[in-house]
């Protein structure tokens, strides 16, 4: 620190032999002293006279006599400074000695004032009188904008029409500066800024009426243009990234799969050739692996943790770059706030302008982060979002309220979207929508050669990690009274595994068991095209790899699980957003593919396990081909995908139905709309009744009652049929009961995830209040459910007959 004029004078004599030019170094002294000065005062200068110094403050301002006094003498100094700075900086054309001297005479002359001393003494003062000028400022600003305005003008306004603006205006004056961004948006501390904010950011308070509202610019939307499907994946891997090796896992799949997906978007062009596809604005905000939320997966990636998650991300992104959108990838908060438009600090004021987006595809720790980012825009921009949802979530975990009150409230779910905006890896949850992600298909030069090269007695265990094996042997292995179930396949088979290890061999991995350690996903291939049975332990569920095994013709041998694991009776589901039973480690394939290619059996009963083998053991490996349903090809998936983003619309407001101007009737004439199928109890929509627009269209419609205790997700497959909640409101009408010969003493609306439904024992007829709450999921021994179901094409279960 400087203590005297002659450290001072000591100081720019050292500087001097350094800097160079001159001129530049005098000029900054003089810049660098006023910026301390100004600096200190907060900036807080108003405009200037004419005819006034640079540096003269109005005196106004200050308001007593002593302020204006001190800044007097401040700006009386900083003249006598400029002026002797001046003069320095005509020293220019001389020598460097000479101009040591000619400096040195300047501040022995300048010594006497006491310039280091006052400086410092003045700085002491500082911190005070800035306050001072910054409260009498923001008083001078307020009493400005009422004398700008009209009278009152910032009187807090008491309108019926928005209660909440006096206790959000309360609200401001005690927190507006918890959070930067309202003095992004004009905020200063006075009622009108709040009032502005209030009004014109958000939207609790009255428009003001001095306010210029025509200022706003009116938003056009961008163009409309034709989406073409691509065939190349380069620019999509340029935006995927690196830094991570969760992203380089993406990235080697993508490219691994790269031919396929050319030749798929080939095959599906010729399919939509005459349909218009519209392109549209696509973010898609990875939320799991932010670093905000941990990241856990990338760190595992090359230690066998599960890969299922980014399996399904990386062929995401490749559908929706092959389908021809605009796309847009974000990794961490920062890329999302820039994508967004989301203003500085720490999210608690909304967006002002348009989401640039038309759809945004994110997970749940995405979703919780847009909500700290966004603020209340979220609720207003939440019909784009599509939440990748591996298990599932059902209406009566999504509806807050309804969530809270009757015992359904978890960790997760709570987010008051249309069920359909969650997508889940597999169709088990038709409440949701249907996902999904890719496995490798064959050639027929590949299936040929698998075939012959099968090896007979060769078994492949399903579990990368150690931890999933010391898992299940405590689980299934230490039963009293059975039999080890691995040391029983051991008899027929020899058993290969693939779990990660560093230096030594994993102690839960049985010494019989040949280890390979963690492959690459080639070697992996190689693996299950030579290996007869893929084994489950039970652990994990619904997992990606059964299917690439079936795929490569392997037998998937599973447990059945008696009772079903749910949220009621197994720690893994318990906390997740469904009440889903889980009979087996792969329900999907146990229902979905079945036998010959998955046999599902109890491996506690070890006489069903070993008799199982024996049969498995005399099937030839090479009469068990290489199996892949439709729906995981990559055609599959962009059709399915397409289907979803040119038809599902969650922002538009449905039209009522029935219309409200009509009470019995429809157009077209019948007393309803609905007609019973030959020798059948279902009805459809009648042919001769004008079908409203929906999709699925109504020409997919089956409706039918469950029994008592059955959901219509149990109902619906027992017709051969998928439960369809899109089609719920219209069947969520009287007349229906009607129709179907219901007796009902009364019809009444109610909050409750079971209804439509009635009880014939005691003739209640209830429909459903909140569309929220249309589930095709929960059951009831009271009641039977009225329940929406469709058909569905062959080998894609997402879309009906007529949804192409």
């Amino acid at each position: 620190m400087i203590t005297t004029n002659a450290d001072f004078s000591i100081m720019v004599r050292r500087c001097l032999l350094t800097l160079k030019p001159f001129r530049i170094f005098v000029a900054g002294i003089g810049f660098f002293s006023l910026c301390f000065l100004m600096t200190s005062l907060g900036g807080q200068f108003s405009a200037k006279r004419p005819g006034e110094s640079p540096f003269t403050i109005r005196a106004e301002v200050l308001g007593g006599p002593e302020s204006r006094g001190v800044l007097r003498k401040i700006s009386d100094m900083l003249e006598v400074i400029m002026k002797r700075m001046d003069a320095l900086s005509k020293l220019g054309n001389t020598t460097d000695s000479h101009r040591l001297d000619e400096l040195s005479s300047a501040l022995d002359r300048m010594q006497p004032m006491g310039l280091v001393e006052r400086i410092q003494a003045i700085a002491q003062n500082m911190s005070d009188m800035a306050m001072r000028v910054e409260q009498i400022l923001q008083r001078s600003m307020a009493s400005n904008r009422v004398r700008d305005g009209a009278s009152g003008q910032c009187d807090i306004p008491k309108d019926p029409r928005y209660p909440d603006c006096p206790s959000k205006v309360d609200w401001m004056r005690a927190r507006w500066t918890s959070d930067p961004c309202y003095a992004f948006y004009g905020v200063d501390g006075s009622d009108c800024s709040f009032l502005v904010y209030l009004s014109e950011v958000e939207w609790f308070c009255p428009p003001l009426a001095w306010r210029n509202q025509t200022a706003v610019p009116t938003y056009k939307p961008p163009p409309k243009r034709q989406a073409a499907l691509r065939s190349d994946i380069g620019a999509l891997l340029e935006q995927v990234g690196t830094g991570k090796e969760s992203l380089s896992f993406m990235k080697r799949r993508m490219r691994r799969m790269a031919a396929q997906w050319a030749s798929a978007a080939r095959r599906l062009d010729d399919k939509l050739r005459s349909q218009h596809r519209e392109q549209k604005r696509i973010l898609v905000h990875v939320g799991f692996l932010t670093e905000e939320s941990g990241d856990v997966f990338s760190p595992k990636v090359l230690k066998g943790g599960p890969l299922g998650e980014m399996v399904q991300w990386a062929d995401i992104l490749t559908t929706l770059h092959v389908l021809g959108h605009n796309l847009k990838i974000s990794v961490s908060l920062k890329e999302l706030q820039g994508f967004v438009g989301v203003p500085p600090g720490r999210g608690s004021c909304p967006l002002t302008g348009p989401l640039p987006f038309d759809l945004i595809y994110t997970d749940y720790h995405g979703m919780q982060q847009m909500k700290q980012q966004m603020g209340l825009s979220l609720r207003k921009h939440k019909c784009h979002i599509r939440v990748i949802d591996t298990f599932g979530t059902e209406p009566a975990y999504n509806h807050e309220e309804y969530a809270t009150l009757h015992g359904y409230r978890t960790n997760w779910g709570y987010w008051n979207l249309n069920c359909k905006q969650y997508m889940t890896m597999f169709p088990h949850t038709p409440d949701n929508s249907f996902m999904g992600f890719v496995a490798e298909e064959l050639n027929e030069t590949e299936r040929l050669s698998i075939q012959r090269n099968k090896v007979d007695n060769m078994a492949l265990v399903y579990g990368k990690e150690a931890s999933m094996w010391k898992v299940v042997l405590f689980l299934y292995l230490h039963s009293q009274g059975k039999e080890k179930f691995l040391a029983i396949l051991h008899r027929y088979m020899e058993i290969h595994g693939t779990v990660y290890y560093e230096a030594q061999r994993p102690p839960e991995v049985p010494a019989f068991v040949k280890n390979h350690g963690l492959l690459p996903q080639q070697e992996l291939q190689q693996l299950l095209r030579k290996a007869k049975l893929f084994i489950g332990f039970g652990f994990p569920y619904e997992g990606p790899a059964p299917l690439e095994a079936i795929a490569n013709g392997c037998i998937f041998l599973q447990p059945k699980f008696n009772p079903s694991h749910s949220s009621l009776n197994h720690d893994f589901f318990r906390g997740k957003p469904t009440s889903r039973k889980v009979s087996s480690q792969h329900p999907y394939a146990e229902q979905y593919i079945g036998r010959p290619h998955v046999v599902t059996v109890d491996f506690n009963n070890s006489y069903e396990f070993d008799s199982t083998i024996r049969q498995i053991m005399t099937t030839k490996a090479s009469t068990v081909e290489p199996f892949l349903p439709y729906e995981y090809t990559c055609e599959g998936m962009l059709e399915r995908v397409n289907a979803y983003i040119q038809n599902q619309d969650f922002c538009s407001p449905e039209v009522l139905f029935p219309p409200v101007n009509t009470s019995r009737t429809w157009s077209g004439s019948p007393p309803n709309p609905y007609s019973l199928l030959p020798n059948s109890s279902i009805l459809a929509w009648a042919s001769n009744a004008t079908a409203p627009p929906s999709w699925p269209p109504l020409s997919a419609l089956r409706l039918l009652t469950s029994l008592a205790g059955q959901s219509c997700v149990e109902a619906c497959q027992s017709g051969g049929l998928i439960c369809e909640p899109a089609l719920y409101r219209f069947i969520n009408v009287k007349e229906v009961f009607s129709t179907l010969e219901v007796q009902c003493e009364g019809v009444e609306s109610e909050i409750n995830h079971l209804f439509p439904a009635f009880s014939a024992e005691h003739a209640e007829c209830s429909l459903q209040k909140d569309p929220l709450l249309f589930s095709c999921a929960g059951a009831s021994a009271k009641y039977q459910r009225l329940c929406p179901c469709r058909d569905y094409r062959m080998g894609q279960v997402a879309l009906c007959g007529d949804c192409l």
